[in-house]
C-alpha cells in the first residue's frame, strides 16, 4: 500500500510541474499572437506573466519593449531592451532598437557604442549599420 501511495505521489507531482512548463510556454506564445494581431494591451499582459514563470524570458522583454516603442513610451522601451541585453549581451535586435532609442534621445555617445557592438557581433542585423550611421551622422552638428 506504500508503494502505491508513493507512486501516486511522484505521477501527481511529475504531472503538475509538466503542467507548469506547459503553461510558462504558453504565456509567450499567446502574448506573440495576440501582439501579432496588434492587441498590445493583452499581449503586454501574457509576457509580463510569462516573465513571472521565467524571469529571464529575453523574448517576453524585446516584445516589451516594441510594445512600449510603439505606444511612445521610451522609459520602459529602454529598460527591458537593457533587460534583454544583461540578459543576452549578444541580442543583435535589442541592441539595434536601443541604438535607435537613444539615436532619438540625441545620446551620440551611447549610440556610437551600440553600433559598435552591433558590428562585432552582428549576424542577422548586418545590414542595419548603414542605416544607424546615417542616423547618428544626422545628430552630429555639421
Amino acid at each position: 500500500m506504500k508503494k502505491i501511495k508513493f507512486i501516486l505521489i511522484i505521477f501527481l507531482f511529475s504531472i503538475s510541474i509538466t503542467s507548469n512548463v506547459d503553461a510558462k510556454k504558453n504565456y509567450f506564445d499567446e502574448g506573440k499572437k495576440l501582439f501579432l494581431k496588434k492587441n498590445f494591451d493583452k499581449s503586454k499582459f501574457k509576457f509580463q506573466q510569462d516573465i513571472v514563470f521565467n524571469p529571464k524570458s529575453e523574448k517576453s522583454y524585446l516584445y516589451l519593449a516594441k510594445i512600449y516603442k510603439l505606444e511612445n513610451n521610451e522609459k520602459f522601451e529602454e529598460q527591458n531592451l537593457n533587460t534583454v541585453i544583461l540578459l543576452n549581451p549578444k541580442n543583435e535586435e535589442a541592441i539595434y532598437l536601443l541604438a535607435l532609442l537613444k539615436i532619438k534621445q540625441s545620446d551620440f555617445s551611447k549610440s556610437n557604442n551600440l553600433i559598435n557592438t552591433l558590428m562585432k557581433i552582428c549576424k542577422n542585423f548586418c545590414g542595419k549599420e548603414k542605416e544607424l550611421n546615417t542616423k547618428l551622422k544626422n545628430l552630429q552638428p555639421g
